[in-house]
């Protein structure tokens, strides 16, 4: 049993005096190269793991550099996208206003247009909660002169007639309704006959004889008779027309001139005098033209 020992030691030093001698010969021969035989086998010993250690460190650098990109892109896209929201607000906004300003730009136009009729502009601060009525509310009530039953107009058209005043507000019936109507007449013959609302988009004109010719796209005009409206307002375009078998009436469907579904600013009118922009420009113009007839006075000889 002690012998043991002492043959792992000579093999031990066998061994170790081997590789010593293999060391020494790889320090002194070199290779076709002129290199070393011991810096050929320390490269091809080290290079795998060189390789192995610069393949990881190249991955986690990558993966490093695209998570952190990741984030920066996130972060942009997230800024631009809130950016775009708010310039598509932005652009919102300022379609409603450009409207607006057309709507408002029409309304005076229509004001100086027709200087010498009283009239007062409102806006349209609400609407009926009921479905089966077709009422607005405007901002101007008894304090600016309306009264209960005056008429309600755009630049397009007849709107409606105030059924009900308050000191700041008033309450307008839409053509629309039910319950409303106008005295109207047709452009071409002038034959009279009420346009009234049927609680829908088109309107109905009523007794139109069945031997009346009237042409769709013929236009519907106030005709005064209802002492609201003045007369010649215009009150929406026929869009339909045929006799009607069981009376001696025609079937007539109007489309309104006025837009009845998007009432934004509307003009009560405080009087029944017709809007006749002709007969004011005469107005403005006469004494322009019988100043020159007063300039000429008979010269006295002296």
């Amino acid at each position: 049993m002690a012998s043991i020992p002492s043959r792992q030691k000579s093999f031990t030093l066998l061994a170790g005096v081997v590789i010593a001698q293999v060391l020494l010969l790889a320090v002194q021969i070199r290779s076709a190269q002129q290199v070393r035989l011991i810096r050929v086998w320390t490269v091809e010993v080290i290079s795998p793991v060189q390789r192995l250690g610069a393949w990881v460190i190249d991955r986690i650098g990558s993966g490093w550099g695209g998570y952190i990109g990741l984030r920066h892109t996130k972060v942009e896209n997230d800024s631009l996208r809130a950016e775009l929201d708010r310039l598509k607000i932005r652009n919102a906004e300022l379609e409603g206003r450009a409207v607006e300003a057309d709507r408002l730009a029409a309304l005076l136009n229509f004001r100086q247009t027709h200087t010498t009729t009283q009239m007062v502009p409102a806006r349209v601060i609400g609407a009926s909660p009921d479905s089966g009525t077709q009422v607005v509310y405007i901002d101007q009530g008894s304090g600016s002169g309306i009264r209960r039953d005056m008429g309600v107009i755009t630049p397009d058209g007849v709107v409606g007639k105030v059924i009900a005043v308050y000191p700041d507000t008033s309450q307008v019936l839409v053509l629309a309704d039910k319950e409303s109507g106008v005295g109207a007449l047709l452009a071409t013959t002038r034959t009279q006959g009420p346009v009234k609302g049927l609680g829908e988009p088109l309107l109905s004109m009523d007794y139109i004889s069945n031997d009346e010719k009237v042409s769709v796209g013929e236009t519907v005009l106030t005709s005064g008779q209802d002492r609201i409206f003045p007369k010649d307002l215009p009150v929406g375009t026929v869009t339909e027309t045929a006799p009607d078998g069981k009376t001696p009436f025609m079937r007539i469907r109007v489309r309104p001139a006025a837009h009845l579904d998007r009432l934004e600013e509307v003009l009560v009118l405080l009087t029944t005098q017709e809007l006749d922009p002709k007969k004011e420009a005469e107005t403005h113009l006469a004494p322009a033209k019988s100043q020159p007839a007063a300039a000429k006075l008979p010269v006295i000889a002296q």
